[in-house]
């Protein structure tokens, strides 16, 4: 599909913007009947999230015919795709159709294998978290995680789920002693929640790798107020084999 094809939907697009500022539209755009359609979705985002397309929406789309594209607005500021954005453009294997409010000027973007950097990311909760920080190391040392299904304050929920305690094991972590660290262990904080809401990756030399609610990813000393909110230190059974993640 060209882009000039795609960018008919524009005007419904920017309509459906007008209607939810100052928050973000999203929809999907489908083939029905050889013609494109614009289906506006509810977006059931949280402050700390991207957009999201709420599920059953979603759903409903893909029963009136063939999904194309993915399509978003960007009220007020320029939309030229997020460092989200471009992520989620790689997940989806999509393009991704961002129109601006109050001007009307747009983007299409297609996939391209784009991979984010992983210091000074934005805190975007399921796409930039602690949770993607760690997928994103570790994937570069050869090891792939399950990206996990996680909606915004599962920690304090109390029918949520333990989304690191209930899944490490599967995904080929042990827990190891928390006095005798190496780089390439995996620790689990608890930092005033219901449940262990926080990870980082040890780099060694008192050093971790994480990314905080608010806050840009980086590398911090792994200082006493971590240390003593850590829970548990775990280590990919990859690194007890002799392997090295440095």
């Amino acid at each position: 599909m060209k882009d000039e094809t795609l960018a008919r939907v524009v005007p419904y697009v920017i309509i459906h913007a007008n209607a939810e500022a100052p928050r973000e539209c999203c929809g999907v755009v489908v083939l029905k009947d050889a013609d494109l359609v614009y289906v506006a979705c509810r977006n059931i985002a949280t402050d700390h999230e991207h957009f999201l397309i709420a599920g059953g929406d979603y759903a409903r789309a893909e029963d009136t015919g063939r999904v194309m594209a993915i399509a978003h607005s960007h009220p007020y500021i320029a939309p030229e795709p997020s460092l989200a954005d471009r992520i989620g453009i790689e997940r989806t294997r999509l393009p991704w159709l961002i129109v601006n409010i109050p001007v009307g000027s747009f983007t299409i973007t297609r996939p391209s294998g784009y991979k984010a950097p992983l210091l000074g990311r934005p805190f975007v909760h399921g796409v930039h978290d602690c949770y993607a920080i760690v997928r994103d190391w570790y994937a570069q040392h050869g090891i792939d995680l399950r990206d996990y299904p996680r909606a915004f304050g599962w920690w304090d929920d109390p029918y949520g789920p333990d989304l690191y305690r209930d899944n490490f094991a599967k995904e080929g972590f042990v827990e190891v002693d928390r006095d005798h660290l190496q780089a390439g262990d995996l620790l689990l904080m608890n930092i005033r929640a219901r449940r262990d809401n926080h990870m980082a990756v040890y780099l060694g030399n008192g050093v971790i790798l994480h990314h905080l609610i608010g806050q840009v990813s980086r590398r911090e000393t792994y200082q006493e107020f971590y240390q003593r909110r850590t829970t548990a230190a775990l280590r990919h059974k990859v690194f007890m084999q002799g392997a090295s993640p440095c």
